[in-house]
């Protein structure tokens, strides 16, 4: 009997853990150009980002919020820039990498197939990529401490 409480308790607490680094990416961000923040978060075991705040939040023709005006399904160029989803359905694959998602870059209205690796409690590593991970490209972001 013993063993097998043992053996629970081993089973749940590499659960837990393994919950809890998942988890870490959960949180604010900010990619290596400053230009925005994205908060990450868990929703039914898949995690999402959505960027919370904007260097320039104005579009400065019009004064009104920035919009995805680089996207190219037009029901999408209105949609406000802040509260915009750009990282979606990433998975938590162990060892700090979390993977099948994909990042959109509002910048040039393109999705790419996206890995998400932690460097430590404070850095991803975002690499975005089309086809195979080789052909991509990586951004550095690093955690905000907010109150």
């Amino acid at each position: 009997m013993k063993k097998l409480i043992a053996v629970i308790a081993f089973i749940f607490t590499g659960t837990f853990a393994m919950a809890q680094d998942a988890d870490a990416i959960v949180g604010v961000w900010e990619p290596g150009h400053g230009k925005a923040r994205v908060k990450i978060d868990n929703i039914d075991g898949k995690y999402y980002g959505r960027i919370v705040w904007l260097k320039e939040p104005n579009d400065p023709d019009t004064g009104k919020p920035k919009t995805d005006v680089n996207n190219s399904d037009e029901s999408m160029k209105s949609v406000p820039l802040r509260g915009y989803r750009i990282l979606k359905d990433f998975k938590y694959k162990g060892k700090g990498v979390w993977e099948e998602g994909t990042i959109y870059d509002p910048e040039t209205g393109n999705t790419y197939s996206s890995v998400i690796t932690m460097k430590d409690e404070n850095t991803l590593d975002i690499r975005g990529y089309v086809g195979v991970k080789t052909f991509g490209r990586s951004d550095t972001w690093r955690k905000l401490k907010v109150n």
